[in-house]
């Protein structure tokens, strides 16, 4: 089984006005932990779709026009992905994604790859997240009275890296740092079996 890493930056919250500027993820093998392949890319949009952008999310990420007008077209993006997808045999059955947050990358990550050629491609339809993994183990430890429950240290990755004594995430928020931070805490949390 392989598992899709993915992170994504976007210049807001909103998926109908705001528009994906970044994209990464790595692909791993869920036994080992051994990396497959793995892919980022900034995504160009006309200037008319950057003045839409909400001040607070492009202060998170630091992301500024001049850098984002120099990205890849979202046609290129798009190709490279399915490209490496088919390659890596990212499909059904085989591979899963995995995020922090899925509900916002899913919805992103649509604009990339819309959901009926996701859907011709056979691509994963499960996005599992961090945080209810977390939380799983979290409860279970909590009921034998050998830990906290969940909520009691939060559920944002930061707050799941301090839990196991990791680093927080490198700041501005890039994509491909939170890649590597997720794989960092995904180890923590649930490990490779056979690494």
């Amino acid at each position: 089984m392989l598992g899709v890493f993915l992170d994504s930056e976007a210049n807001g919250l909103n998926p109908r006005i705001h528009k994906i500027v970044e994209i990464a993820f790595q692909i791993v093998d869920l036994k080992t932990g051994s990396l497959k392949s793995k892919y980022q890319s900034l995504i160009s949009y006309p200037f008319t779709d950057w003045e839409r952008s909400d001040p607070s999310s492009l202060k998170v990420t630091g992301f500024t026009w001049e850098e984002v007008s120099r990205g890849k077209s979202l046609t290129q993006v798009s190709q490279e992905i399915i490209d490496c997808f088919k390659n890596e045999g990212v499909r059904r059955k085989k591979a899963v994604f995995i995020c922090q947050n899925p509900s916002f990358d899913r919805t992103y990550f649509g604009q990339i790859v819309d959901p009926d050629t996701q859907e011709l491609l056979n691509l994963p339809y499960h996005w599992l997240d961090l945080a209810s993994m977390h939380w799983a183990l979290s409860m279970e430890k909590a009921k034998a009275h050998l830990g906290p429950f969940p909520w009691e240290g939060g559920l944002s990755k930061d707050k799941i890296a301090k839990f196991y004594q990791l680093p927080p995430e490198d700041s501005p928020h890039r994509a491909m740092n939170g890649v590597m931070h997720l794989l960092e805490c995904y180890k923590a949390v649930v490990g490779f079996p056979q690494s």
